[in-house]
Order: structure tokens, then sequence, then C-alpha cells
């Protein structure tokens, strides 16, 4: 970080504003967008800043779900003041160890359990002081979807499709909307997992949550347990996916006689939703930001939709095309891109 960035001497300068002297602002990490993250220390307790570029990334969102999730019981950053010229927030710091640092195999049930547990508290909240959350549409799951297209396949493997493929595509992607629609909706976090989960000592804190909708009962639940940077054995998630399918009958978020394997297939394919967009971000987050890191990422995904989107006829094409075609390409570009920048 350069101490002569602009944007750092603003923050600097309004921090020292709100304290009346001078504080030292460690950078913690960027995340996925634009943002970037500091802690502070300021006699005796502990802060987080994030700083939004204003034009990039508004904190309206951000501010909202804060106060909605807070006012829910939901462990979340308490804001104590903002910027809106540069989109500076000052939050209480809820905790600095990520959930996944340290996740094992014999701990991940009961943390997990943990985690699950917080989701029909994230249901209830389906609206905010800025009004109702964003509807999680065949429209947006189109815009999401497209990703993949726009940005792995083109921009990061110059592929170019054939008219079946093309159509193998649009019929699976009709599927995963599809089963998208047939599910019940409930306020949804949409970017829930161990690394967007803090512990601490009263809870699991919750963070990242400004992009939260109106969506599918199992998004949150698969986002959770088929991790894009981890992966757990079946036998677990089958556990956790059982115990969230209980958890949500008994709030009410499903109706009691949607069976065990509808179920299964809507956090299924939901799953394969997910982890096609979320191809697609990886590799835009290295073409169009910069950040290199998400690359290795990428395999995971793609090796989930491999393994999950066999076991379903409207989705097998596709699936074996990701593992026969798709997935080595990946693979061999990865393998290219860190060669040519050794």
């Amino acid at each position: 970080m350069i101490l002569s960035d602009p944007r750092f001497v603003a923050l600097s300068n309004w921090l020292y504003q709100y304290f009346g002297d001078k504080v030292a602002i460690n950078l913690i990490c960027g995340d996925a967008s634009f943002r970037r993250y500091f802690r502070l220390h300021h006699q005796g307790i502990d802060y987080i800043v994030s700083d939004s570029p204003i034009d990039l990334v508004p904190i309206a969102p951000f501010l909202a779900m804060a106060k909605a999730y807070q006012h829910a019981g939901l462990l979340v950053p308490e804001v104590l003041a903002t910027c809106n010229d540069y989109g500076f927030v000052l939050q209480t710091d809820v905790g600095e160890l990520q959930l996944l640092s340290v996740l094992n195999k014999d701990n991940v049930t009961d943390y997990y359990k943990q985690a699950l547990n917080l989701l029909p508290v994230i249901a209830t909240v389906t609206e905010t002081d800025n009004g109702p959350l964003a509807d999680y549409d065949d429209t947006f799951v189109a815009r999401e979807l497209a990703i993949f297209v726009d940005w792995l396949l083109k921009e990061h493997l110059d592929y170019v499709l054939t008219d079946n493929e093309q159509q193998m595509i649009a019929t699976t992607f009709s599927a995963l909307t599809d089963n998208v629609l047939a599910q019940p909706k409930v306020g949804m976090h949409r970017d829930y997992h161990s690394r967007n989960l803090l512990i601490n000592d009263q809870a699991l804190a919750v963070i990242d949550f400004q992009d939260a909708v109106h969506g599918p009962v199992t998004y949150d639940a698969v986002s959770l347990l088929r991790d894009c940077y981890v992966r757990w054995p079946d036998d677990i998630v089958n556990h956790l996916m059982r115990y969230h399918y209980q958890l949500a009958i008994a709030h009410q978020l499903i109706d009691e006689n949607v069976d065990f394997a509808t179920y299964t297939k809507w956090f299924d394919l939901m799953g394969l939703q997910r982890h096609i967009k979320a191809a697609g971000i990886f590799a835009r987050l290295y073409h169009r930001d910069g950040k290199r890191g998400y690359l290795a990422d990428i395999p995971l995904t793609l090796q989930y939709v491999a393994d999950i989107g066999i076991k379903y006829p409207q989705i097998a094409d596709f699936s074996l095309w990701i593992h026969k075609v798709i997935l080595p390409l990946v693979n061999h570009k990865n393998t290219h891109e860190v060669v040519s920048e050794a």
C-alpha cells in the first residue's frame, strides 16, 4: 500500500477527524469487488474501516443490510460512521479469524450446523429501510449465467462455441432457471460461505451481505456446504443437507409435504447454477480486475459441475462437456499462465 495513495490520505484524514488524533491503519485485504478493508486500534478497541470507491461500489446496500441483519438478531458489524463522499464506513470489529481457517473434517459438521442455524434468521430479512430486496428471478439468473459464457469461455479460454454447444448451454441454463423458480423464496445472503463467517466469542459473525436478495431457499445452504474454496466429503455434506432440510421444514421455509428427494434436486441444481456463475466470476476477476489468485479456484467449481450434474438427465451432456473439454482447457490455461508469469 502506498502511503501517498489519495484515497488512503483521505481515509487517514477522515479517521483523524472522527477520533481526534492519529490512528495506525493496517490493510487487511481487498475482497472480490473494488472494496478494501483496514483494521485500526484506538484506546484499546479494534475497528474495521472499509474503503469502497463510491462510483464503483455504493455503500447504501451495505448500510441498509447491516441495520436489517442487526435488527433480526444476527451478529454483524455495527456501522459507527460513514463518509458518503468517498465511501468510507467505520465499523465495529466482530472478528479477524475466518471460519475457513479453522475447519477440518473433525469440526466442520459442528461449525456448519451453527452456520446453518443462522439461515432461518437470514430468511426473515426480505426488506430494508430502502425497500424490498431485489428479486432473484429468471432475468437475474440469466445475467449471472452469462458471466460464464462471456468471461470463462470467451475471454479466458478464447473458446468458440459450436451450434450444438450453444443449444446444449441454452437447455442447461433453462433447466437451472426452472429450478430456481420452483423453490420457495426467502431472504438470501447470496455469498454465504466460510470466508464470510468470522469466529467470535458470542456466535458466528456474518459479513459481506451487501448483495442480499429475495431468492431460493437452498441457495445459501449450498453456498456453504459446497463451498467454492474447499470441498468436503459427500457423507458430511449429505448429512448437513438433511439437517438444513429439516431446519427449513421446522421454520416453515418449505412445505412439510416437500420430500427430501425434491429438496436434494433443488439443492444440487442450485449449486450447479452457483458454480457455473462462480467460474465465470473468477475468470472476470483475473482478466478485468487483475486478481490472479482466483484462477486457482476455477477448477473446483467446474469439478462440482462435472460430478453433480451428471446425475441429472437435463444437465448430463453439459456436465460431461465440462469434464471432457472445458476443465482440461482450464487446467492447461492455468498452467500456462503460471509459467508465463514465472
